[in-house]
């Protein structure tokens, strides 16, 4: 089983229209990419799957949006208040070992675990970060202060992968890391492909228990040139982009 923790929020803080920011007190070690399963209200039979935006000293932080009536109770929290906590959970991305540049490519929600991996990266990163619209803009300082250049785009100028194709067009990257919407991750995948750069993608799945029980979260991979399914919470959330049927 994993670890359970009661966990104390520290911060709470309406970042974007609908989109809250929480630092709680926290002692174990997480890698990029993984997420914490938060019990949203006594009335709440399912956890609620987070990834994980950042660690601190004795702090871990999360990034959510309001899309139902347990992230709303999560939304209502304030500092002072324990929440229970399962984690931390999953596979998550695996940085490079040298110091070649990489690129994170997130939409929406998806961007806050990227913010992790960035901040984690040992080599100069870059940020390609697509929002709905100006009201959901979220982090773009955080990035400022982990990457050497960020870039953003709203929808009604445009989307995150025609950044993508144009970083792809004119440098060289050892890896791309990316988390958003399914139809994105496809896009991102077959950039990625077409370029021959390295790409792990983070998928967003419904999940039940969280820990690979229920099967709720699967998804159709392919490996040894054979198809399978995979549990996202507990063989992901990040996969190796090839490996998962699109």
């Amino acid at each position: 089983m994993p670890d359970r923790y009661f966990c104390e929020i520290i911060e709470h803080e309406e970042v974007a229209d609908g989109t809250f920011a929480v630092a709680i007190g926290w002692n174990d070690t997480p890698r990029p990419g993984q997420f914490i399963h938060i019990k949203c209200g006594e009335d709440s039979l399912l956890r609620r799957p987070i990834s994980i935006c950042g660690v601190g000293d004795n702090t871990l932080k999360f990034v959510f949006e309001v899309k139902g009536a347990g992230t709303r109770w999560l939304s209502e929290r304030y500092p002072g208040l324990l929440l229970d906590v399962l984690g931390p959970l999953g596979n998550g991305f695996s940085l490079p070992d040298g110091e070649e540049e990489i690129l994170v490519v997130g939409g929406g929600i998806g961007v806050p675990p990227l913010l992790f991996a960035a901040a984690s990266a040992r080599g100069e990163v870059t940020a390609l970060l697509g929002f709905r619209d100006e009201g959901k803009v979220i982090l773009v300082d955080e990035f400022k202060e982990a990457c050497a250049d960020v870039r953003t785009i709203t929808d009604d100028k445009g989307y995150v992968t025609e950044l993508l194709a144009e970083a792809l067009q004119n440098g060289a990257y050892g890896a791309v890391l990316a988390c958003g919407p399914r139809a994105m991750l496809k896009a991102v995948a077959e950039l990625c492909a077409r370029h021959g750069v390295p790409c792990q993608v983070s998928l967003e799945e419904r999940m039940g228990c969280g820990v690979g029980a229920c099967l709720v979260c699967a998804c159709a991979t392919r490996t040894g040139g054979s198809d399978h399914m995979s549990r996202v919470c507990k063989d992901g959330p990040v996969f190796c982009a090839e490996e998962v049927v699109w």
